[in-house]
């Protein structure tokens, strides 16, 4: 039986995704942070499309320790995977550093969701295909380094250009990614949702009632936004292609500006040294 891996599996895009690959028949792991609270997600998808093989695991990308056991938990279960999907994702709301020493949302939208591929990557064969939850807000982005990892951003705490410079980290790791696994025929593609009506978009300043009231009716559902990334890991003649960024279910070409950006090769050598450890704990 085929298997497939969705992060952040129990609300929204996520959800969405995971019951349409259970509905294709692959044996459905379901990444979530909170397994208790989705049973009930589990239980609906089980019962929508008639596949039982569907299980939840707790995954809390924050923590890169706790990445590399949930990693690990998987390979014990399963001996190959067809697709994973990182889907999770995150938009603090205010500056907090994880256990590792980095800006949250820049752990759990990029540094996790890289650690967790590498890691799951010896599962992976011909045919597999990996899929990353993008944003065209990349366009908005910066890397400045060290302070990206550590901080988000150069300068005070602003939610939305560190989410911005995190999805851009997210980009570029897909073009490299998609080149160094081209041989092994194995597809890296990145996904754009447009803008979602999910938890991740709730309001917080004293004007954004009203901004919210006005501005979520016109933006896509949750099922919506996840359809470019469900053709991506299912439809046929998606299986060769690879290394592309896609927005309603088509390339969107982005440009020699990002497909070869400057800090591409940087990017991926500082963070392949942030997770060394968990890469090759006996290294």
């Amino acid at each position: 039986m085929k298997t497939a891996l969705i992060t952040g599996a129990g609300t929204g895009m996520g959800f969405e995704e995971a019951k349409a690959v259970a509905a294709k028949g692959f044996r459905t792991i379901m990444a979530c942070q909170h397994p208790e609270a989705a049973e009930a997600k589990r239980q609906e998808i089980i019962r929508e499309t008639g596949n039982e093989n569907v299980e939840i695991l707790g995954l809390e990308l924050a923590d890169l320790s706790l990445v590399r056991r949930f990693a690990d938990e998987v390979k014990a279960r399963v001996s190959h995977l067809n697709l994973l999907m990182n889907n999770a994702g995150t938009l603090a709301t205010k500056f907090e550093v994880t256990v590792d020493n980095l800006e949250r949302t820049v752990a759990v939208n990029y540094v996790g969701p890289y650690l967790l591929t590498r890691l799951l990557l010896p599962l992976m064969g011909e045919g597999s295909r990996i899929v990353n939850m993008a944003s065209l807000t990349y366009k908005f982005g910066s890397l400045d380094f060290p302070d990206f990892f550590t901080r988000g951003r150069k300068g005070s705490f602003w939610r939305i250009p560190i989410y911005s410079n995190s999805k851009l980290a997210v980009t570029l790791f897909t073009f490299e990614l998609a080149n160094r696994l081209r041989d092994r025929r194995i597809t890296v593609n990145a996904a754009d949702p447009w803008i979602v009506s999910t938890n991740i978009i709730r309001m917080h300043n004293f004007i954004d009632p009203l901004t919210d009231l006005f501005f979520r009716p016109l933006i896509r559902t949750p099922r919506q936004g996840a359809d470019t990334a469900i053709h991506l890991l299912l439809d046929e003649d998606k299986a060769g292609q690879t290394g592309t960024f896609n927005c309603s279910n088509r390339v969107v070409n982005v440009g020699e500006k990002y497909y070869h950006h400057k800090q591409r090769q940087e990017l991926w050598d500082r963070t392949e040294h942030l997770v060394r450890r968990f890469l090759y704990p006996e290294g």
